[in-house]
């Protein structure tokens, strides 16, 4: 005969079970790496109903995890921190493989109070749970009460770990389909994005400087006399040198500026919410740092000194579409070897020394 708790158990049972096949379908409904996390921490808030919650991935270059994403009081003096290898709980979780619930975490040596200075909050409870697949730690999600929240339970902890499967699938899609993309945009020569790249993401800033009234720039330059270098040298010295130069150009830009390789020996540099006179700055420090560095200087017939003509357009004082704003700076460009080769011209064609 069933017990007065027994339906409310099975009601409970039942809940979570329709809980987790949304979880799956909204998992497995998106490609795009932040939405699905997005969804890993609605429906952790829905089913679990902690007082705060992270989501840390691991960067597999520093072996550190880093908060991709936290919700709840003072979750916003965690947006990227970085967890060292081992360092507190959800560190020792990543490290170990393995889940952990502490009802009292000021009675567990392995609890790191930086995070709740971060933070401002205090502590009590956390319950960690690895995101692994096929052993392969990615991250780890972390539920975390305060003095006031009450602790987890064992159950709690079982219906993370089940969340914690779902979402280690969900993420590892969702990254090799971004490395998928990725490929299509890189060029292999430079490891700055293409031309396909460009055409992308011209049309999206150009839709936002429009929306919110900032100018867009592009700085496009061609190396001078480049095809000397392959006919003194061959082609795979010239592929090197190439190289050299997307790694200046990468080095040189802004974080929010985007480095591309047009083609062949010509170069972009997309530089949102800058000006005509700005883009023109940076083409002279593009330029001066292109004239002074010694390329292959490693190589027995290095070093190589090269120079580059530079062409500047803006949108929207040059432009009205990215296809426009690409012409412009192609045609200044052309007017700067025009005129002696190694200089900076900005649309309509005026010279600049």
């Amino acid at each position: 005969m069933p017990t007065p708790d027994q339906p409310r158990e099975l009601k409970r049972t039942a809940d979570e079970l329709g809980l987790l096949n949304q979880i799956a379908k909204a998992l497995t409904s998106s490609l795009d790496i932040d939405e699905v996390m997005q969804v890993i921490l609605s429906k952790i808030s829905e089913l679990l109903r902690p007082r705060n919650w992270s989501l840390l991935l691991r960067d597999e270059a520093t072996n550190e995890l880093v908060f991709q994403a936290a919700m709840g009081p003072g979750s916003q003096g965690l947006a990227g921190l970085r967890v060292r290898a081992g360092e507190g709980i959800c560190g020792w979780v990543a490290e170990n493989n393995a889940p952990l619930l502490v009802d009292d975490v000021s009675k567990d040596p392995r609890f790191s109070s930086r995070f709740d200075e971060a933070s401002r909050f205090h502590t009590k409870a956390i319950l960690c749970a690895p995101l692994a697949s096929k052993s392969r730690v990615m991250g780890v999600i972390e539920l975390v009460n305060g003095e006031a929240d009450g602790t987890f339970t064992q159950e709690d902890l079982r219906l993370l770990q089940m969340v914690c499967e779902f979402s280690a699938i969900a993420i590892e899609n969702a990254r090799n389909f971004a490395k998928v993309q990725e490929l299509t945009v890189i060029d292999d020569h430079t490891g700055l994005f293409n031309s396909r790249h460009l055409k992308r993401t011209l049309e999206v800033e150009v839709i936002r400087a429009t929306r919110f009234g900032h100018p867009i720039s592009l700085v496009f330059f061609d190396l001078d006399h480049f095809k000397q270098v392959n006919d003194q040298h061959g082609h795979t010295i010239g592929s090197k040198l190439l190289r050299e130069v997307g790694l200046l150009l990468a080095r040189t830009l802004r974080s929010t500026d985007i480095a591309v390789r047009y083609g062949g020996d010509e170069f972009v540099a997309i530089l949102p919410e800058t000006s005509k006179d700005q883009a023109v700055d940076a083409g002279r420090r593009l330029r001066d740092a292109l004239e002074s560095t010694k390329f292959l200087a490693g190589e027995p017939y290095g070093p190589l000194r090269m120079s580059a003509s530079f062409g500047v357009a803006s949108f929207p004082d040059d432009a009205k579409t990215p296809e426009e704003l690409v012409e412009h700076a192609d045609a200044a460009m052309y007017a700067a070897k025009r005129a002696g080769r190694g200089r900076v011209e900005a649309a309509p064609h005026k010279g600049l020394r």
